[in-house]
């Protein structure tokens, strides 16, 4: 059986790859060649705009299932439609849960709960790249899955909600150092953490399935815990107590609009996944690493690899300024009274 996965090495498709390897699958990767190919494993180097260059790559080529986990616009729907039909017998799109509705309008999200995201538009730019890859299928039966990760992180990365472009390594020296730490909210929302490896077991599960064609289905852990609970196992993995400051999302935003989707988008929401549809389409599936296991896993793979230790003074320094503002505003209250 043979996979083709644009990417192919970033944080979801690195364990898919690798699972997909394992089970017996010829993989090969299409990309820009900035990593390299894991062992065993063939690789395209090509930029996927040009489409003339893919056409030349691929030309001859047949794939029982082609996977991409880069498309995040139509266009790039439209191209792999062009490029692979009558060329493969299964393409999965990875998309987002951040298309669901947001705020939602039931607590429990199914596949079925509507796709609106008012807030994101990455969110938006995913629901697009959903409808052109469902209508090819209901038009001339091009063969879709559309698979919907949520936050789902890997050993490299601890993660967490509000953060600056360096990453989370940010906030583990800052936990470490006994800085407090910015939680939107109340830290009381609920969130789902998935481990890429629980992923990959779902998502492998899918390709080559018969059934899943033509479906939308969300791969997610079972475990929902609140954010202030999310930061705690980070402080005991640490050895640490989180010194957490609770702040409104809307102030967050106020203070840098660029968080409106991550946050009033995202990570601001409770979400609660039901993965029966999964588990029907794959009935071993299930996610087995807690939160709480992944953040140990990650500061041990963390502190071992100097190059996951991204610093990020910008990061640091707003949040400073944004806790003073926050606790500034608090005193002129409190003394006004």
């Amino acid at each position: 059986m043979k996979a083709l996965f644009f990417g192919g090495t970033g944080t979801i498709s690195s364990a898919c790859t690798a699972l997909a390897q394992k089970q017996g699958w010829e993989v090969t990767l299409l990309n820009r060649g900035n990593r390299p190919a894991p062992e065993g494993m063939k690789q395209i180097i090509a930029d996927g705009g040009d489409v003339d260059a893919l056409k030349a790559a691929l030309n001859g080529k047949y794939f029982d299932v082609v996977a991409d986990f880069i498309a995040f616009r139509p266009l790039d729907v439209q191209r792999d439609i062009e490029l692979f039909r009558d060329k493969c017998a299964q393409y999965i799109l990875i998309s987002s849960a951040s298309v669901y509705q947001k705020p939602v309008s039931d607590y429990l999200i199914t596949e079925s709960t509507p796709l609106c995201n008012p807030y994101w538009q990455y969110s938006r730019d995913k629901i697009a790249c959903e409808e052109v890859a469902m209508e090819a299928y209901r038009s001339f039966g091009f063969p879709v899955t559309i698979v919907r990760p949520s936050h789902t992180y890997c050993e490299r990365a601890i993660p967490m909600g509000v953060h600056g472009d360096g990453g989370s390594w940010q906030l583990v020296r800052r936990m470490r150092e006994g800085k407090p730490i910015i939680v939107q909210g109340d830290g009381s929302s609920l969130w789902t953490f998935t481990f890429n490896t629980d992923l990959a077991k779902g998502f492998c599960g899918l390709m080559g399935n018969p059934h899943a064609i033509g479906q939308a289905v969300h791969i997610t852990s079972d475990e929902s815990v609140t954010w202030d609970q999310a930061y705690e196992s980070i402080g005991r993995a640490l050895g640490v107590k989180p010194n957490l400051v609770h702040i409104a999302t809307d102030f967050l935003v106020a203070c840098d609009p660029s968080l409106m989707g991550p946050l009033l988008g995202d990570k601001s929401r409770s979400v609660v996944f039901d993965n029966s549809k999964i588990k029907r389409l794959v009935p071993d599936f299930c996610a087995t690493v807690r939160y709480d296991q992944g953040v140990r896993i990650c500061l041990d793979y963390i502190d071992k690899h100097p190059e996951c230790q991204t610093e990020d003074p910008q990061f640091d320094a707003w949040s400073d300024r944004v806790i003073a503002a926050y606790f500034s505003g608090l005193q002129a209250v409190t003394k006004a009274k």
